[in-house]
């Protein structure tokens, strides 16, 4: 299905970063996991990545700020945020922060698999 394509994973839990790495490494794409934002801001690679997930709930910097900081080094590079919580107006603010998929765990892979293909127009 991809060609190569990097993608970052940016989640602080373990568990999920594995779990997600594992599973879009599977689709065939290059993946990059990383326990922090502020990891993923220092990669060497920042500048060639297709398309970032982001858990939205981490320590330091969270999923809204990495954006941010995305947009301000990186205008075109698509963000797909994901969370655990059920804030009201946490997809809005996602989705209004410049995401371009939302993400509410726990999600079916296909979910993922559906959000990275019309991301990356596959």
């Amino acid at each position: 299905m991809a060609t190569g394509q990097m993608i970052s994973i940016v989640d602080d839990d373990p568990s999920m970063l594995e779990a997600l790495v594992g599973l879009v490494r599977s689709l065939g794409y290059d993946v990059h996991g990383f326990a922090s934002a502020e990891d993923f801001l220092a990669s060497t690679d920042l500048g060639k990545f297709a398309c970032a997930i982001t858990d939205i709930q981490m320590p330091g910097m969270n999923g809204f700020e990495l954006k941010r900081e995305l947009s301000m080094r990186h205008r075109s590079l698509p963000v797909i945020m994901i969370t655990a919580r059920v804030d009201p107006g946490i997809e809005e603010k996602a989705m209004s922060s410049g995401a371009s998929c939302f993400l509410r765990k726990p999600f079916e892979a296909q979910t993922l698999v559906t959000c990275l293909q019309r991301v990356l127009g596959v």
